[in-house]
């Protein structure tokens, strides 16, 4: 039998605008570009790993950018030079404008 994995936490720690690339890259027809506004800075989820399903308020891109992430905190794994186990600052994969997360395993 599969003992449950523990919850995690989940902090916007900031939302980031990289407008040098936008303005190198981004066709002007997509408009004026702001920071990802499904999130806020400070905002803190909580989720259960056990789960395959992002949480409702959850971006589906920036969910299956920090999965494994995630997965690797719940499971009970450590990342290396983070000075405090079980945590991982992680982000999405929109550089034009990405988020960044801290995830902490809740035990």
């Amino acid at each position: 039998m599969n003992t449950p994995m523990p919850k995690c936490k989940i902090t916007v720690l900031k939302r980031t605008l990289n407008q040098d690339l936008i303005d190198e890259y981004i066709d002007d027809q997509l408009g004026d570009i702001k920071k990802c506004n499904v999130f806020k800075d400070g905002q803190e989820i909580i989720i259960d790993p056990n789960t395959a399903k992002a949480p409702d308020e959850f971006c589906n891109w920036a969910w299956c950018d920090i999965r494994k992430d995630i997965m690797t905190i719940a499971a009970g794994g450590n990342i290396r030079g983070m000075k405090e186990n079980g945590t991982v600052i992680t982000g999405c994969s929109d550089w034009f404008r990405n988020v960044i997360f801290k995830v902490e395993r809740m035990e």
